[in-house]
């Protein structure tokens, strides 16, 4: 928490351009900035999405549901994601919808993605997927 004094004292500064900004702590980048070059990568996003993976996945039975995906992916989503048809995604599947929508949220191609490109849509799209 920032106090009072830390404002009255570095709020002219920051105005002046003469301080950084104090970035959030729940700010995505770190979160999953296993190497603090001040991005994600895709084996930073992938790590990320299979911890998730199996947090979510509470059955053991080594595939997400609709049930466990709720807010990830719409059911539409999860059709076009599910090869086999058979209503769940594999940790592989899961993972190759995190890597397509990693290169979505990559315009530029540099293979990392920095907070601008993480607070696009498609961005937002595949944080739903890392945490």
């Amino acid at each position: 928490m920032i106090s009072r004094r830390t404002l009255v004292v570095a709020l002219p500064a920051l105005l002046a351009g003469g301080l950084p900004v104090l970035a959030k702590s729940n700010h995505p980048v770190p979160m999953f900035d296993t190497d603090g070059d001040g991005t994600i990568d895709l084996a930073e996003a992938k790590k990320a999405a299979s911890a998730l993976f199996d947090r979510l996945e509470r059955d053991h039975d080594g595939t997400l549901d609709k049930r466990e995906l709720a807010r990830r992916l719409t059911a539409k989503e999860l059709a076009a994601a599910d090869p086999d048809h058979d209503g769940t995604l594999t940790r592989e599947e899961y993972l190759a919808v995190v890597e397509q929508r990693f290169s979505a949220a990559d315009p530029d191609h540099d293979g990392t993605l920095d907070a601008r490109e993480l607070n696009t849509k498609a961005g937002q799209a595949l944080l739903r997927l890392l945490k």
